[in-house]
């Protein structure tokens, strides 16, 4: 028995696992939870993220990426292990081949322990691809015409915008700006107005339900359960959509700039290009509900959703797995 390729997704909120031959075989929350006293995982994706903020003080429910890149190299190499031995794709005396997406702009050193971890956790060869590109590719576009194409992946703890043409990045940027930032945002917008404390997974949801980045397009509200901070005890208050729109208005303000020095940047005959064809969100952030009216209005383009966002840069590993031999070497660096 062979190993088969395997093409990861490595977020910031979510680990993607594509296994060559069988599409998208594992979706899980990228959290960590460990034992203090003795450093043991005790759980790994969705079970762990159940732990997040309900834990006794002796185990702690972690994030090992941040930003896109590793925060904790142990941490994210047993993890990694944990999903790799889970789908069991290695060979009886082969290992697997692991295509791993990263941000544009991450440094030298970022990479190579991004490329460790995967060594490490079970990897014969690793390659190393960025993320917007997988992204556009598992979008459904053709990046290796001579046009111009532009991708706008906002996934957990980064945003890339990139404009692609004849099967690579022409212009890029990325920032550290993506959907933890903005639950961060309502936590502190709940935690000023209401005098209320509440936890991540309260703020992504007022996210998910009613949140919206566009003024005046959502017009609903929602009620959450905190912690007084007065008094200490269990409060409810009732929060709606363009208090979410105002606590966001800061922070995705970055994002169109960074979409709109990617343009500045890019040259005419391709800006042409993107202006017949639009722009195609992707990632999580995608989802978000206005992000795609805000952009079609600030970058004066049409501006689409892409198909299925979440699973975009997994399905664009597969796509690239399965023409590994025709693409060019250098892209596998």
């Amino acid at each position: 028995m062979l190993a088969k390729d395997i093409g990861i997704d490595l977020g910031t909120a979510n680990v993607l696992i594509h296994v060559k031959g069988k599409g998208i075989v594992l979706n899980e929350p990228s959290v960590v939870a460990i034992n203090k006293n003795n450093g043991k995982v005790l759980a790994v994706g969705e079970e762990a993220r159940r732990m997040v903020g309900r834990t006794p003080s002796h185990i702690v429910a972690m994030r090992p990426l941040k930003d896109g890149v590793i925060a904790d190299f142990n941490i994210t190499e047993a993890m990694l292990k944990y999903f790799i031995n889970k789908l069991n794709v290695k060979g009886f005396l082969s290992k697997p081949r692991i295509l791993i997406c990263c941000p544009t702009n991450i440094t030298s050193v970022e990479q190579k322990a991004i490329r460790e971890a995967a060594e490490k956790s079970g990897g014969k060869k690793i390659y190393l691809e960025e993320e917007p590109k997988v992204a556009a590719i598992g979008a459904g576009m053709d990046i290796f015409q001579p046009s111009g194409n532009m991708v706008v992946d906002i996934g957990g703890g980064t945003t890339d915008v990139a404009v692609l043409s004849m099967g690579d990045i022409v212009t890029a940027s990325s920032i550290k700006m993506a959907g933890d930032r903005f639950d961060q945002e309502i936590l502190s917008y709940i935690k000023r107005e209401y005098k209320l404390l509440i936890g991540e997974r309260t703020a992504e949801d007022i996210k998910i339900q009613i949140g919206t980045v566009f003024p005046g397009s959502r017009n609903e509200e929602m009620d959450i359960r905190g912690r007084d901070m007065v008094s200490g005890l269990p409060r409810t208050v009732t929060v709606r959509s363009q208090e979410v729109e105002e606590a966001l208005r800061e922070y995705v303000t970055v994002i169109v700039q960074a979409s709109k020095s990617v343009l500045e940047q890019t040259p005419p005959e391709l800006s042409a290009d993107i202006i017949d064809r639009g722009v195609i969100l992707t990632g999580g952030g995608a989802l978000l509900h206005g992000m795609d009216q805000l952009l079609a209005e600030e970058l004066k383009v049409p501006v689409f959703i892409a198909e299925s966002p979440m699973d975009c840069v997994a399905i664009g590993t597969g796509i690239m797995l399965d023409n590994m031999d025709k693409l060019p070497r250098r892209q596998f660096n």
